[in-house]
Formats: C-alpha cells, structure tokens, sequence
C-alpha cells in the first residue's frame, strides 16, 4: 500500500512558530521501492547519515523482520520547494494496543537510528523545520505516536537535528572507543593488555592454519554464517539468555544483510573472523561507513580453545584494523558487557524522543517516556540493575 501526504507552503507556515522553513512538503510512502532511488541518494558518504539506516540494511529487515511482525513501510521525505530531498525518515508502522506507532526500521538490531538527511540542511535545520516536519505529520498521517529510540546526539563532525525535539537519555548506553589515527597502538590498548592477549594468542598461533581476517567472498560469507547460527544459541542458553536470533525472520534478515554488496564496495554487515584450518574461534559482524566500525553480533568457539580469549584477541585485531584504515571511532553495541569497557571507556550519548501526533498518541507518548525513563534508572543504579538481573535468571531458568 502506499500513502501519500503533502503540504504546500501554506501548511508549512501552520506551526507557532515565526521561523521559515525550507520543508515545503512532507510525503509519506508504505512501499520501499518508490522511497529507493532518493533513499539511496541521502545515504551517499557526501550526505548525512549512519550504516544502520542503509536501504540494503533496513529493506533486508523490513522483508524479513518487520512483515513478519506486521510492521508496514511508513518512509517519511521531506523536500524544499524544487522538490530536493532534503531528509528522509525510515519509520514502520505497527498497531497495537489501539495505538498506531511509527518508530525506526531495524528494530533491535540497528544500534543507532536517525533520519537520512541532506548534508548542508541539516548543518542548518532549526526547530522551525521540525515543527513543519511534526505538523505534517499530525495532520496527514495514520499515526498516533511517534517513537523514535536510541538516535545518538552527534554523528561523525555533526550534531543531529532531531535533538531539536523533545528528547530524554536512551535506557541504556553504548560504549565508545575515540580513535586518533596518528596516535601509536597503545593509546588505544595499553601495552599490559597487548601484551597479556599477545602471550594468550601464541598458543593460538600454533594451530594450523591460524588467521585473523574479514570475509570477503560469498562462499566464506555463508559458512561463517552457518557456524555462528550453531553455536550462538548454545552460549546464550549457557548464559540463560533468550535466544533472540530465534525470533522469525532474524536468521534470513542477518544472512541477507550478510550477502548484500554496496554500491562502494564491502558488505551491508561485514563479517570479522579468527580461525584456523580445523575450526572457527570467533566472529565480530558489525557495519561501517569509513568513519565508524559498529558491532552488531558476535560469538566464539566452545572447544578447548576458547581458554585463549580469543574474542578478545580479535577484537585487538578489529581495532587496529579500522585505526590502520583511518577511522575516528569504534563501538561494540548497546550494553555494559565487561568485556567491552576493556577497549571502549568513552559512552556514545544516545537519546529517545516520543512525539503524540494524536489525542490517543498523548496518552501513548507519556506512558511509553515513563518506561523509559524507569528502564534508565534501573540500568544506571546497581542495586536495581543486580535485582533487576537476578529476576531475569530465575524467570529462564
């Protein structure tokens, strides 16, 4: 189905605001094959926007996730007066509870979430234009609510234009590792714990066959995918954990996303692996976009060898990888795993905004800023962050 909504320039001037706005219209699409083709624009390197929001990425999870959870396409475009795209919001729509939500593609799996924006509007947006953004939508659309989670403040040199909303701290953080190029090795992993995984790894390095590298053919893509999808689930149950690559649609989406190659070269997830002749030892998955390696997934071997931590190890590997590439930054993921303050000592600021666009969406909006809000006080208060832990491993036991 596709929808369709447009405001003139009349509209535009709608919200109290006294500021002009460039947004001249603001159309909304349910089909991903008409948004393509100015999706792919606004995700060129030259505009404004994060890996996780890349049409191959979002139209692989959409197709395999989102349909199966009855989440419809609802591709918000806003365009100047000559009909450039000068942003573009990739949001589903679900219903539930009586209440129609319009939040972020990529569920869970997408780390971050923004718009897709045109570099020199959004140096310049102003709340002017998001009240014309938020108006349009009030009177045109279906929604009732909108809820738009974990958008970092800042990404790459910009800040981001939807922090001009009402906005509140994201429940949970995600650690960030701030990389100098020109810096030596050790100022990104000390010379101790170089050398204590160097000493791990010589044990590793005895195997035949034993390398450190990024899947590049479709072939390496697959067989790695086919190991992880084994042993995953088998750690998570010995962490009592849910199985959430379980959950339909999440294998085909990953393996998909896996297999898509962009336009620029490399993949829409890229696969980091640490094996030798007889097994795999461990995978790191993430996405990037030449500034940033992000990390979506990742386990390791439940053989003897996994006494050697050679996660760690290759994660030693993946930084120097992406320093070696000249990249400004590196996280591992929503979550305070101990694992990754030992390379990440910086927090990605992250933020969630929950907008009524109805009457019903009011009430919606508060209760769902409410949960939010407890979420973040249990997770940065101990006490309640180990209750609230230890009510989780009794209910999976």
């Amino acid at each position: 189905m596709t929808m369709a909504a447009a405001i003139d320039d009349r509209t535009g001037q709608a919200p109290a605001s006294t500021g002009i706005s460039r947004i001249a219209s603001v159309d909304i699409l349910g089909d991903l094959g008409e948004a393509e083709a100015i999706w792919r624009g606004l995700e060129d390197a030259r505009q404004f926007s994060t890996p996780y929001q890349r049409f191959d990425f979002l139209s692989a999870w959409q197709r395999q996730v989102g349909a199966h959870e009855s989440h419809r396409p609802f591709i918000v475009i806003a365009c100047d007066s000559e009909r450039r795209p000068l942003l573009l919001l990739p949001l589903t729509l679900s219903h539930e509870h009586g209440v129609r939500t319009a939040s972020f593609m990529g569920g869970k799996h997408a780390t971050f979430n923004m718009a897709l924006w045109d570099r020199e509007f959004a140096t310049a947006a102003t709340a002017a234009d998001l009240d014309v953004l938020i108006s349009a939508l009030r009177v045109r659309s279906e929604a009732d609510v909108l809820a738009l989670g974990q958008q970092p403040l800042r990404w790459r040199d910009l800040p981001n234009p939807m922090a001009l909303l009402p906005h509140q701290a994201s429940a949970n953080d995600c650690p960030l590792m701030k990389i100098v190029p020109e810096e030596p090795p050790t100022a990104r992993i000390s010379s101790s714990f170089r050398r204590r995984l160097k000493g791990k790894e010589r044990k590793l390095q005895a195997l035949p066959g034993y390398r450190s590298h990024v899947a590049t053919s479709d072939a390496d893509v697959v067989r790695l995918l086919d190991w992880f999808f084994l042993i995953k689930p088998q750690r998570m149950a010995e962490q009592k954990l849910p199985n959430v690559f379980a959950d339909p649609g999440v294998e085909e989406f990953i393996r998909d996303a896996c297999m898509a190659q962009l336009a620029g070269g490399g993949r829409a997830i890229d696969i980091h692996a640490l094996e030798c002749d007889d097994e795999v030892i461990a995978i790191f998955a993430g996405v990037n976009d030449g500034h940033r390696f992000s990390m979506m997934f990742n386990t390791y071997t439940l053989s003897a060898n996994s006494k050697y931590s050679p996660g760690l190890i290759l994660m030693r590997d993946i930084v120097d990888h992406y320093a070696g590439c000249g990249y400004r930054a590196l996280d591992l993921g929503i979550g305070s795993d101990e694992y990754k303050r030992l390379f990440c000592k910086d927090d990605e600021p992250i933020f969630d905004s929950f907008i009524p666009l109805s009457l019903r969406g009011k009430l919606a909006a508060a209760a769902m800023s409410g949960v939010n809000r407890a979420k973040h006080l249990v997770k940065h208060n101990p006490a309640l962050f180990e209750l609230a832990q230890r009510l989780r491993g009794a209910f999976h036991r």
